[in-house]
């Protein structure tokens, strides 16, 4: 954490979100999506339920953890306000929390005690299935995830900052999905790259977005805003993997935690997202992880 209050995520520098002073985080998106063409890649996100994993996530380098509790299917919902506040205690780096999608007082309760992002999630199912939350109304960033390009320029409209092109984040170690979901992304991207203006205008009408931000994906031949891959993520070589498709970082699932050495683990995984291009690199990194791995 800088001396001015800030913490950095993907080599971006982000004001820390505070209950008493709380900046204006639309300022903040419009800046990071403005600046998009040159940004540096590299960064994890660690699903952690307790304290002690908060903890070792930040030890070994994790650009921010996101808050999750057990889920069943008469709890499938936003983590308890009041374990926040500990977690704000034990760690400086980032703390996202989830919302189900379109639970609009979710998402105000989470500003209110001062989450960094709001993960706007369909882990925790739908609680509005007409309509997901207006993100301009808020001051605190949202992600979203989503399986398409459709769904990705959708969420960017409706003010999303950060997109997480998921897979079947609910089996451990499945990565098939995911990365179907994201080469899909990334060829849709590719394809609007060297579209005309009439085609991209056709494009943006087929998949239902606007045509500037279909135009504006194009041109920059990326999403506008930060793009992490999500489920089944759960090794070095799998977040190496991740980045050589071209997505910025990844989300781990809790269940690395688990493993005999967690730490060694995580670490190993920041590495090889930092380190995805270098295979000597990563294969430092996968064997230092690797024990214990089933």
């Amino acid at each position: 954490m800088d001396e001015d209050a800030t913490v950095r995520v993907c080599n971006f520098t982000f004001p820390r979100i505070q209950v008493q002073s709380r900046v204006n985080a639309s300022r903040m998106c419009t800046s990071l999506i403005s600046s998009r063409t040159h940004m540096p890649r590299g960064g994890a996100i660690f699903e952690v339920s307790r304290i002690r994993d908060a903890k070792i996530a930040e030890k070994a380098g994790a650009c921010a953890i996101v808050l999750s509790q057990s889920i069943c299917f008469c709890n499938s919902r936003m983590i308890d306000p009041s374990l926040i506040a500990k977690f704000k205690a034990a760690v400086s780096i980032p703390i996202i929390a989830r919302v189900r999608v379109g639970h609009v007082v979710e998402a105000e309760i989470l500003q209110a005690v001062g989450v960094d992002f709001i993960d706007e999630s369909e882990i925790l199912g739908t609680a509005d299935k007409e309509n997901h939350i207006n993100k301009g109304d808020f001051t605190c960033p949202f992600i979203c995830g989503s399986t398409n390009l459709g769904e990705a320029l959708e969420r960017i409209k409706e003010g999303a900052a950060m997109i997480r092109t998921q897979g079947i984040e609910s089996i451990c170690g499945d990565i098939a999905k995911t990365v179907r979901n994201v080469r899909s992304v990334m060829e849709d991207i590719r394809l609007l790259h060297n579209m005309s203006e009439g085609e991209c205008l056709e494009f943006s009408g087929k998949i239902g977005v606007p045509s500037d931000l279909a135009a504006q994906t194009g041109r920059m031949g990326r999403l506008p805003v930060v793009h992490f891959a999500a489920g089944g993520i759960v090794t070095p070589a799998d977040a190496a993997f991740m980045m050589r498709l071209g997505c910025d970082g990844v989300f781990v699932g809790p269940e690395m935690f688990d493993c005999p050495d967690p730490y060694k683990r995580a670490r190993g995984i920041v590495e090889a997202v930092n380190r995805y291009d270098d295979p000597n690199a990563v294969a430092v990194a996968v064997a230092v992880a690797m024990s214990g791995l089933n």
